[in-house]
């Protein structure tokens, strides 16, 4: 299952899991220090899909950063910047570290604690809702 990930994004970085040591900033060769966690930068929109074929059943996020956030004048928000302004996809996981398995996947909606009427707001924009409990990310 690694193969196709890596075939896919060839210039991805990736570490071992359990303190084992290896990863690509050494030149270490994946398959010698499984499990990895690999990660990839700057794909375009169109390789979502395909790597979500590619990892097999594996948990998985992808990640899609803004350079801001629309205006919510329903909840008293202008323009939002770039600072806070992704989504995040948890594929067959229900945390962002992929440690707590699931048979679906779950989606944070990332937003600066000033704004958190916001996540709501932007849930509600495609007919969904927050069904969580705000989360402070840790400093």
């Amino acid at each position: 299952m690694l193969a196709p990930l890596l075939k896919l994004f060839p210039d991805a970085e990736w570490w071992a899991e359990d303190g084992k040591g290896g990863s690509s900033a050494k030149g270490d060769a994946p398959s010698a220090h499984l499990p990895v966690r690999p990660r990839s930068r700057a794909a375009p929109p169109e390789a979502v899909g395909p790597f979500l074929g590619a990892r097999g059943g594996s948990p998985a996020t992808v990640r899609w950063d803004f350079m801001g956030r629309p205006a919510a004048p329903e909840v008293g928000l202008g323009d939002g910047g770039a600072r806070g302004a992704f989504v995040t996809l948890c594929v067959n996981a229900r945390d962002l570290e992929l440690e707590e398995p699931a048979t679906d996947h779950t989606v944070f909606v990332h937003v600066k604690q000033v704004e958190a009427e916001r996540a709501p707001w932007l849930a509600a924009q495609v007919g969904l809702r927050v069904i969580g409990d705000l989360v402070m990310a840790p400093y």
